[in-house]
């Protein structure tokens, strides 16, 4: 006899999402090991969130790796590596962690970088440490993205600083609420010490809406690029024993859905790549872009340089600290950026026209994308899995 797809996790929670969470019936065979599987009691548990629950631990320098390892990483892939003495952290680029066709000029591995490089200075102030920068030391090397030289100083533990723990991407719904203008010039004001970085923001329905559509077009183009949605899928993580054992990826847990949705999922069977991007496509178009409060754009003069990225992604952990400290919910929003890069890696500029169109200044290039607002609810503030200093660490 004939049977329809079988229903797997993501395919399940989209469609749970769009009916408002309707009932289901799991039939009792398997339920135990499924439970098992997905790791349905054991939510942020385990070796892959330690890093979390332990990121003081320690003296510098470690310490202030472990400040680093909790930094926004684009799909959580974490492409970091530290080399430790007693007065210096090298940061180096790991680049077999990349995220291939999604980031084929590795864009988002250096903002990445410069994400944990934030994180890394505000842990040092913390300590007791004052720190010295310098970016892409190694002339012609875009692997060794800085050296941070420590010597004895002041601490102080700004409110930044004590936002590391509690930083989350939050991909739930937000409220109707609109971030106040003081609290968006603040988080702009955020850029001044950087140089050549700034910061857009779009906070009309007519500019929400052509941030928003782009948005969609652009996951929609990821999905149907067979290769960009190979590579996205790969850092899925769908069972609990991917999850402990590779530490880094998307996980069922961080996508922002309620907790008996999410507890449902996981009972289901691993979930498909096509259930995956329809997933995230339902998801972009029916939460994410219609809830946004505001979209910001990280503006550089040239969004291909080393240092121009890195200094945009010190602005990124910036902004998510200080949202954090400030009670307002923020997504990084990657995939317009993404299909700019993809699309000129393939000849073919379809999206980008528009995307580069978005920026008033001239002579300004996108860099990262966010979307911000009030959360709905607390489930958008589960952890990620990471990989503590001492695997990050040579």
């Amino acid at each position: 006899m004939a049977t329809g797809p079988r229903t797997t996790r993501r395919g399940f929670v989209s469609g749970a999402t769009r009916a408002g969470g309707a009932a289901l019936v799991v039939a009792a065979g398997g339920l135990s090991y499924r439970a098992y599987d997905g790791g349905v009691f054991e939510a942020g548990r385990g070796d892959a969130f330690e890093a979390w629950d332990h990121w003081q631990d320690g003296a510098p320098p470690l310490a202030l790796v472990s400040a680093a390892v909790l930094a926004a990483s684009p799909h959580n892939s974490q492409a970091w590596t530290f080399h430790v003495t007693p007065t210096q952290i090298d940061l180096f680029a790991d680049q077999t962690r990349s995220t291939g066709t999604l980031d084929p000029f590795d864009r988002e591995l250096q903002v990445g970088l410069g994400c944990a490089l934030e994180n890394l200075l505000q842990a040092s102030v913390a300590h007791g440490r004052r720190a010295t920068v310098r970016t892409f030391p190694t002339p012609g090397s875009p692997v060794h993205a800085a050296t941070v030289t420590l010597v004895a100083g002041p601490g102080y533990r700004s409110p930044l600083y004590r936002a590391i723990p509690d930083r989350r991407t939050d991909r739930s719904a937000y409220t109707t609420r609109p971030v106040p203008p003081a609290a968006r010039a603040r988080i702009a004001s955020l850029a001044r010490d950087l140089p050549g970085v700034g910061l857009q923001w779009f906070t009309t329905d007519a500019d929400r809406n052509r941030v928003g559509t782009l948005m969609l077009e652009a996951a929609e183009a990821i999905t149907g690029d067979q290769q960009q949605s190979r590579d996205s899928f790969r850092l899925f993580r769908s069972s609990w024993d991917e999850i402990q054992r590779h530490k880094d990826g998307l996980t069922l847990d961080a996508q922002g859905l309620s907790e008996l949705t999410t507890a449902i999922g996981k009972l289901l069977p691993a979930t498909t790549r096509p259930a995956g991007d329809r997933f995230w496509i339902d998801q972009t178009r029916d939460t994410q872009t219609p809830t946004a409060a505001a979209y910001g754009i990280v503006t550089v003069p040239d969004a291909s340089d080393p240092a121009h990225r890195l200094n945009g992604g010190r602005l990124l952990q910036r902004i998510h600290l200080w949202t954090t400290a400030n009670g307002i919910a923020l997504q990084h929003m990657n995939q317009m950026t993404e299909r700019v890069d993809r699309e000129r890696q393939v000849g073919r500029p379809v999206l980008t026209p528009r995307i580069l169109g978005l920026l008033d200044e001239a002579g300004r290039e996108p860099l990262v994308a966010f979307r911000v607002g009030y959360a709905d609810g607390g489930d958008g503030r589960r952890k990620s899995p990471r990989r503590p200093a001492n695997e990050v660490t040579r």
